[in-house]
């Protein structure tokens, strides 16, 4: 025993230390965030879609145009003024043009890219903001057509503003914040209408003050796209290849230079490439002949489907008829501080819904979105028939914020988030914009027969008829809709692909091999 303590002493003498227990050695060694995650690449593609989404309000402010104006316009005082049925077309023209729009986008996406089709779209709205700010003030046929031509032009360029910014951010970001920022694309509309709102609170009787403003705030727009560089994956598939490794290294929170030294962004950029090479040793088949494939179709008819009761729902004529539905709705407020609750409302559900979705996931939160919009549809239907709903005070106004609150939990976001997650990358952008054409054609026939259906069955039975739809978009989210929370692009494709859902990979993993390709058969 005195050995032993002599030999430690002699061991602790002759190392001149204290030997120290040293904790934590059971626990797993933290993993470095990849470099798609980490702030200064985050950093990066929060502000690239941030100023490639700002052109997007012009979107939100074009829908919310007529709850601001249209009493003006239809002002039998005034020098020149449109009729019922002229006031009809000026709020739902701009919906019968965002097809050819949506079309359009589809072009513009694979041809001229993300970037340069976002200038189109700035520049298509403010040419449409002064047309709509400068009609004749003499002569009512010249005043009636030249607002309807300035809301078409309106109306392309809202089917223009649906696809690229989600494409673009989806292609920049990585799966940990792609949910977060394609969500960019419903924040700005919110926002847009928002904004009309206020100035239609503030100012009352001038339209054309209006369209200078918002002419004025499109500009502004223009000059925050000039700076953004163009998406890796667009230029990869263009083959400028240099170009596109200065995008991604940029993406990825790195200097803008040719060559990809980290492993993990020349990994992905290597998948990316080997993706596309294989896609161009294929046969070329057209966008129409692509179309039997289960990967392209299926998705196609979901979002097709989506956009549909996103419509039939009353979404958009909520949002397009605010004033005149709180109107009749029975809300003892101002009805213009109503549309004004409403669009803060959206605004405000909007901004959280990147969270929210991931937490909830795409299914759990259209769920609960429908439900909650048909039970706000039925309590205004009843206000107007039972003695006991009209002595609940508030109710017309709690169930009409309640509907749009709820509508933006999902109905009303879904379809534009998940537009740019379903499809392959291949078919991604005649795809988007067919999808957004059909769905901006029901909403033109939703927008223009609804003051009809409203004076042939009253407006209790139009929120029956909205609460119903509710109801049968419940059951569709139930049966149809998937769940891509966390889930790589490439997982999503294989999943309508075959049928079968892949086994979650972990985070790293979807990074390394995630981007927005088809996945190799080898």
């Amino acid at each position: 025993m005195k050995e032993h303590e002599s030999l430690g002493q002699s061991g602790n003498e002759s190392n001149g230390r204290q030997a120290r227990i040293v904790s934590g050695l059971d626990r797993p060694l933290q993993t470095p965030r990849p470099p798609g995650e980490q702030f200064r690449a985050v950093r990066r593609q929060v502000v690239a879609v941030i100023l490639a989404n700002i052109g997007v309000f012009s979107t939100g402010m074009t829908l919310a145009m007529p709850t601001a104006t249209i009493h003006q316009l239809k002002d039998t005082t005034e020098p020149v003024h449109l009729t019922v049925t002229e006031a009809s077309w000026f709020a739902s023209v701009n919906a019968l043009s965002a097809p050819l729009g949506g079309l359009l986008s589809g072009v513009l996406l694979d041809s001229i890219g993300r970037k340069r089709s976002l200038i189109v779209l700035n520049v298509l709205t403010i040419a449409a903001w002064i047309l709509l700010a400068t009609p004749s003030q003499t002569d009512s046929q010249a005043f009636f057509w030249q607002l309807i031509v300035s809301r078409f032009m309106l109306g392309i360029g809202m089917g223009l503003a649906s696809a690229p910014p989600g494409v673009y951010a989806a292609e920049i970001s990585v799966p940990r914040t792609r949910g977060s920022l394609i969500l960019g694309t419903s924040i700005s509309v919110a926002g847009g209408i928002t904004i009309l709102y206020g100035i239609g609170y503030c100012i009352r009787d001038d339209f054309r003050l209006i369209a200078l403003i918002c002419c004025g705030y499109q500009l502004v727009a223009l000059l925050c796209v000039l700076p953004l560089p163009e998406s890796h994956c667009w230029l990869l598939a263009k083959k400028r290849v240099t170009e596109a490794k200065r995008s991604l290294n940029y993406f990825r929170g790195f200097n803008k230079s040719d060559e990809i030294t980290h492993p993990l962004v020349l990994e992905e950029y290597q998948v990316l490439q080997k993706s596309l090479q294989q896609r161009d040793a294929e046969v070329k088949e057209s966008f129409w002949r692509s179309l039997k494939q289960p990967e392209v179709h299926k998705p196609l008819l979901i979002l097709m489907s989506l956009f549909a009761f996103q419509q039939l729902t009353g979404i958009f004529v909520v949002i397009v008829y605010a004033v005149q539905i709180s109107s009749e709705a029975g809300i003892q407020i101002d009805p213009f501080m109503c549309a004004l609750l409403i669009g803060l409302a959206r605004l405000i559900t909007t901004c959280p819904m990147g969270y929210i979705l991931e937490l909830w996931g795409r299914r759990k939160a259209g769920l609960i979105s429908t439900v909650g919009m048909s039970a706000c549809m039925f309590l205004l239907a009843g206000q107007s028939w039972s003695e006991f709903l009209q002595g609940v005070p508030y109710l017309p106004v709690v169930a009409i914020v309640g509907f749009i609150v709820l509508s933006t939990l999902g109905l009303y976001t879904l379809p534009f988030f998940m537009i740019s997650e379903l499809f392959p990358q291949r078919v991604r952008g005649p795809a988007s914009g067919l999808t957004v054409a059909v769905g901006m054609f029901i909403s033109f026939v939703c927008l223009k027969t609804f003051p009809d259906l409203k004076e042939a069955i009253g407006m209790p039975n139009c929120f029956v008829f909205f609460g119903v739809m509710a109801l049968l978009a419940l059951v569709f989210v139930y049966w149809a809709l998937p769940e891509t929370r966390r889930r790589s692009l490439l997982e999503i494709e294989e999943q309508f692909r075959t049928g079968k859902s892949r086994k979650r990979q972990t985070q790293a993993d979807v990074e390394m091999q995630e981007v927005f390709v088809r996945k190799s058969d080898n």
